[in-house]
């Protein structure tokens, strides 16, 4: 579903950052995000939420959003997508957060997310559950926006000089190499066994030999 967001909360932060413990404002906001943690007093609730751009808190609570509307609250989960409009406040510890009025369910979460205090640290498990790895282990997607930045950084710098990017078959009919083990797979839709490629260079010696005199490819 769709929800019409105004800010995200990095934008929140940046224009009311400034706010002093306990002060409130009628600026009215719409936010969208995953929530990561939800901490249930009895009438306030307190959820730490995230999307792309950054942290922050959201105050829920029975007196701002009436009775049914907070009982809905108490039934978000961490790990849930949702949709807060509110008013920018901050807290009496002076956390940055949005007072709810409304909130709207956009995805539920079929599982729960680990523990706080339990972080993924299984490689095997990282690997394999890319996605959870990515929500709750920040240095994850440090990592991979690093990654972007540094492969666009090299497109850019080739494509700079007049190279011609170009995509060659990562899997061949030969097995290639001379006394390596090849990785072999079968191809359901031709029926027939295919083998990883093992030297790149022979792919772009055949573009150099029809013509190009600059290309590179990134794998």
């Amino acid at each position: 579903m769709t929800y019409p967001r105004t800010h995200t909360l990095a934008e929140v932060r940046e224009a009311h950052g400034s706010l002093a413990a306990g002060a409130e404002t009628e600026d009215a906001v719409d936010i969208a995000a995953r929530v990561m943690l939800v901490r249930d007093h009895g009438r306030l609730l307190f959820l730490s939420v995230k999307d792309e751009s950054g942290h922050l808190q959201v105050m829920a609570s029975r007196a701002e959003m009436g009775d049914a509307a907070f009982e809905a609250a108490r039934t978000i989960d961490a790990g849930d997508w949702m949709g807060f409009a509110g008013r920018v406040v901050a807290s009496r510890t002076g956390e940055l957060s949005v007072l709810a009025k409304d909130c709207t369910l956009l995805g539920k979460a079929l599982r729960p997310l680990p523990a706080k205090a339990r972080p993924l640290t299984d490689p095997e498990l990282r690997a394999r559950r890319r996605y959870l790895d990515l929500i709750v282990t920040p240095d994850a997607r440090r990592v991979a926006d690093i990654r972007t930045s540094a492969i666009a950084g090299i497109r850019g710098f080739l494509a700079g000089r007049g190279y011609t990017e170009v995509e060659t078959p990562v899997l061949q009919p030969d097995a290639g190499g001379a006394t390596a083990r090849p990785f072999i797979t079968h191809h359901n839709a031709l029926d027939i066994e295919m083998y990883l490629r093992i030297a790149l260079e022979l792919h772009l010696k055949r573009l150099i030999a029809g013509g190009y005199e600059k290309v590179f490819e990134i794998g």
